[in-house]
This record gives C-alpha cells, sequence and structure tokens, in this order.
C-alpha cells in the first residue's frame, strides 16, 4: 500500500449510484478538472478496465448470467474486480496516478447483497479477496429518484435517436432500482467516513461544482492548485 504520510500521494475516487444518475458524465468531468490542476488521473468502470474484466462485462450485462443468480453473478464481479485491481488499479495508485472509478465494490455489495439478497458474510469474503486493501479514498453516490433517472434516459435516447434497450440491469422493474436506491443510501449511511451523497437531480455544471467542492474539501492537497 502506498505512504498514506504523502499529502500528494494518489488517490483512488469511485463513483457509486443506480441507473441513468449520470455517473460516466461526471467521471469525465471530474478527469477534466484534475487535468487542470496538474493532476495525473487515469479513468476506468466496474465491470471492466482491463480486457478479461470487459469480458466478464459482456457477458453479465447481456444477460447471460441471469440464470446463475445473484451469488454467482457477485462471484464473477469478485474475479472481475481482482483482475481490474491487479492489473490497473494498483499499478496507477503505485506509480502516483489518481484512479477515477466508475463503480467498484458498493455497487456488488447493492445490486448483489443488499437489493439480490446474497449473504453480507460472501459479500464480505468476496469484497477483502478482490480489493485486497485498495479501498476507495473517496466514494461519491450520486442520488436520484429512478422514475426520473429513467425519464432522462428515455428523453436522451430520443434526442440522440437511439432505441431504447436495457441491460441486464436496467430491465429490472422499478420497486427494484426503488430498493436499489435504498441499498445505495444504506451503505453511504455506514461508511460516513467514506461516502458522501449528492443529489444527481440538478443540472450537469451544478452537480460537476458540488463533485468539486467535496473532492477539494476531502483532499487539502488540491488547495492552492489553479484549475485553468
Amino acid at each position: 500500500m502506498l505512504d498514506t504520510s504523502q499529502a500528494s500521494r494518489a488517490r483512488f475516487i469511485t463513483f457509486e449510484g443506480g441507473e441513468g444518475v449520470g455517473k460516466s458524465t461526471q467521471v469525465k468531468r471530474l478527469l477534466a478538472s484534475l487535468a487542470e490542476t496538474s493532476i495525473q488521473a487515469v479513468r476506468t468502470r466496474e465491470p471492466g478496465g482491463t480486457p478479461k474484466a470487459e469480458a466478464v462485462r459482456s457477458f453479465i450485462l447481456q444477460g447471460r448470467s441471469e440464470s446463475w443468480g445473484a451469488g454467482g453473478e457477485a462471484v464473477l464481479f469478485a474475479a472481475a474486480r481482482l483482475n481490474h485491481v491487479n492489473e490497473l488499479i494498483a499499478p496507477n495508485l503505485a506509480a502516483g496516478k489518481w484512479v477515477i472509478s466508475d463503480r467498484f465494490h458498493d455497487s456488488t455489495r447493492a445490486y448483489q447483497g443488499l437489493t439480490g439478497g446474497v449473504d453480507d458474510k460472501l459479500i464480505a469474503a468476496l469484497e477483502s479477496l478482490a480489493l485486497d486493501g485498495h479501498a476507495p479514498d473517496l466514494t461519491i453516490v450520486l442520488d436520484m429518484d429512478p422514475e426520473i433517472a429513467f425519464r432522462r434516459v428515455a428523453q436522451r435516447a430520443i434526442e440522440d435517436g437511439l432505441a431504447l434497450t436495457g441491460d441486464r440491469f436496467e430491465k429490472e422493474d422499478i420497486e427494484w432500482h426503488k430498493r436499489l436506491r435504498d441499498s445505495f443510501l444504506s451503505i453511504a449511511k455506514a461508511n460516513p467516513s467514506r461516502c458522501v451523497v449528492i443529489s444527481a437531480d440538478q443540472g450537469e455544471d451544478a452537480l460537476e461544482g458540488a463533485i468539486w467542492a467535496v473532492v477539494s474539501d476531502k483532499f487539502p492537497e488540491l488547495t492552492g492548485r489553479a484549475r485553468a
């Protein structure tokens, strides 16, 4: 693990939340803001981030793992995460680069654990194996009523002229997504030193500003680094 006494050490930030809350957009914006302060940062996602983990992502999101049940999916996510940590996250942190990930271990705890019913002991064991001590320094939970989020997704698809198709999890009913939202809020409440909940029901610029305020407050080394 990195020396936590170093004020300029690399940081690991994760974004969590339900479907359609704008995580990917805000990950890109945070990367741009960090670049303006001369922070070297790497963008990644889960499941995915490495070739092997991306293969697992395709298998799961196409619905091919659904018959395995939530427990089987949790194991698949953990396998992908272990590869992701070993091949991308840990090496970049060791090289002094910040890592910003669109989802990480809290998604497994929320989707397969609290919402899917997988036993917490199994989730914790898989977490311990996959993280290998590389827990996030900060987790930003973007929160939004699922009904509003899905209306936004539908509107965006119409504006872009795209067919509205859902992946393995987007196809779950609205009550399932409401339980998922509660799961993320429960995780955040249980981990107040790491997780910050931010309402995603606001404009992209306002949300970007709220996220930057949290990040710069959490990491004092950003103070004095001027954004262009």
